[in-house]
């Protein structure tokens, strides 16, 4: 009994509030635009399956909260689904009043705002809660200058020195020695561009990091780029940098830049087949991981929901349907065509999308699972 209720309070809470959290953000962007533009709203959901709690408000939307917490839906009047897939007998039958606030007569521009509101929400919430967490505690930084080369290593090798003091990585600005290892780190195996300085001048440094496996403080095994450079620092060494308001809005939107970029070589890496599957993650992990963070204090688990909220934002962005990127580009090609695809087509294609989704979703879970049973054996 008490590991079971070890486990709901170390893992499941955690990973539950973090999950409701970019849920409700995600589908309130929806839900905002929509109502912008006049269409007719059935229900705004958190959670899946059988309602638990729900009330109506003025506007006829029903609001609930449902029994399966993994994930949420804002369903238009008219739509057969959660997927906004319209119902072509509903719509035939529709009460002519009602007629033009349905999601599917309103004009392409007006249902591509309303579905790229979702992860543009996630954008939102990711750039509101680094912005105030860099603002609020600013960042402790140390001296981005290279302390010691290891020999025979990839630094050495493409001529980094002892001394060099590191300028950018790949365009990205360099502030303490922090930054240079994690973009280092975040690049296993993917050629990098390095400024530093040195003697008065730039110089730039092209080297690809090496891929080695690590164990953070939890015992995770993590895939990251290395390429040997160290930094001995003492206590004078670390300074707080608190950033006025209008560089933290910079300083922010390159670390989501940063992120994206990131998140995107990611996936590529496993079309060029230097992917590692263990480092992909379903809801296991996520809880995992949630649940690890949060015994970091509450500021890591809120940094941990500014991160799965842009990835979210972005996966949602792919264009597959069933997501938000597969509307998107059902519309755009609308858009382009001056009229939509047919709804045959439209129809294969969210079948796809449904499969397609699914596989992943059950590809992640297994995958969680084996490996969380193969660490277990030692």
């Amino acid at each position: 009994m008490f590991d079971f209720a070890f486990w709901l309070l170390s893992y499941v809470i955690p990973f539950l509030a973090v999950l409701t959290v970019i849920v409700f953000v995600h589908e309130m962007g929806h839900y905002l635009v929509a109502r912008w533009n006049g269409v007719a709203i059935q229900t705004f959901s958190v959670g899946f399956g059988p309602e638990l709690i729900g009330w109506d408000d003025k506007h006829g939307t029903r609001w609930r909260i449902s029994a399966i917490p993994l994930g949420g839906y804002v369903r238009f009047v008219g739509d057969m689904n959660a997927a906004s897939v319209p119902d072509n007998e509903a719509l035939a039958n529709v009460d002519p009043e009602l007629a033009p606030r349905l999601f599917a007569n309103k004009n392409v521009w007006q249902r591509i705002a309303v579905v790229a509101a979702g992860p543009i929400a996630n954008v939102i919430l990711t750039f509101v809660i680094l912005y105030v967490l860099l603002l609020g505690y600013g960042r402790y930084t140390i001296p981005p200058v290279i302390g010691e080369v290891v020999a025979a290593s990839v630094a050495e090798a493409a001529g980094l020195e002892a001394g060099d003091t590191v300028v950018s990585v790949d365009g990205y600005a360099v502030h303490g020695f922090d930054d240079f290892q994690r973009f280092i780190a975040t690049a296993p195996q993917r050629p990098v561009s390095i400024v530093v300085e040195r003697g008065g001048a730039d110089q730039t440094i092209e080297l690809t990091p090496e891929a080695v496996e690590v164990q953070d403080r939890f015992g995770n095994n993590q895939r990251i780029g290395r390429i040997g450079v160290s930094r001995n620092v003492d206590q004078a060494d670390v300074s707080l940098y608190r950033p006025g308001p209008i560089e933290a809005i910079g300083m922010t939107v390159e670390e989501i830049r940063f992120i994206v970029q990131r998140t995107g070589a990611f996936l590529g890496d496993f079309f060029v087949g230097r992917g590692d599957v263990e480092q992909l993650g379903g809801p296991v992990k996520v809880a995992k991981v949630s649940g690890e963070v949060a015994t970091l204090g509450i500021i890591a688990l809120i940094n941990l929901t500014a991160l799965l909220s842009l990835n979210i934002g972005i996966f949602n962005l792919l264009p597959v349907p069933m997501l938000d990127g597969g509307h998107l580009l059902y519309y755009l090609v609308e858009a382009v065509r001056g009229r939509p695809l047919s709804m045959k087509v439209q129809e294969i294609g969210f079948r796809f999308g449904f499969a397609l989704v699914l596989a992943l979703m059950v590809f992640t879970l297994f995958n969680d699972t084996l490996f969380a049973y193969l660490r277990t054996l030692g």
